[in-house]
C-alpha cells in the first residue's frame, strides 16, 4: 500500500492515513485479512510518529474496517456491504456539500441549486 502524506495540509495527519486505508479497502485495493505495515514500519517509512500511525489504526479499528490483534498486528477487516456503502454516502455527501459551497460562492440562490440538482439528476 503506497500512502502519501500531504504536510501542507489541513488535514491531520493520522487522518490522511486512515483515510487512503479506508479508500484502499472500499476500492477493493485492499483485501480482507491482508496484513498492515507495523506501525513502526510504516512511521519508519513516512518518517512520522509511531504514535500518530497508532492513532489512524486505533481510527480504523473503532470504524470497523481494521481488526488489531495484539502482538499479531492489524488486518483489513471484512468490511459489510452496509459499511461500504456508508462510505460511498459519505463521499457523495462531501461532494455535493463542496458543490453547494462553490454554488453559493458564485452568489447562487439555494433554490437555483436545487433546480440545477434536480436537472441534473433527470439525465
Amino acid at each position: 500500500m503506497n500512502l502519501m502524506i500531504n504536510h501542507s495540509s489541513q488535514q491531520p495527519i493520522y487522518d490522511q492515513i486512515a483515510e487512503q486505508i479506508k479508500g484502499a479497502i472500499v476500492s477493493g485495493q485492499a483485501k480482507e485479512g491482508e496484513l498492515l505495515p507495523s506501525v513502526r514500519a510504516l512511521s519508519k517509512e513516512l518518517k512520522i510518529s509511531a504514535l500518530t500511525v497508532k492513532k489512524a489504526y486505533d481510527a480504523l479499528d473503532q470504524e470497523g474496517f481494521v481488526k488489531t490483534v495484539h502482538g499479531k498486528g492489524s488486518f483489513i477487516a471484512g468490511t459489510s456491504p452496509e459499511l461500504l456503502m456508508e462510505e460511498h454516502r459519505k463521499e457523495v455527501e462531501s461532494d455535493l456539500e463542496v458543490a453547494i459551497l462553490k454554488g453559493r460562492r458564485y452568489g447562487m440562490k439555494d433554490e437555483e441549486i436545487k433546480d440545477l440538482v434536480d436537472l441534473i439528476m433527470e439525465e
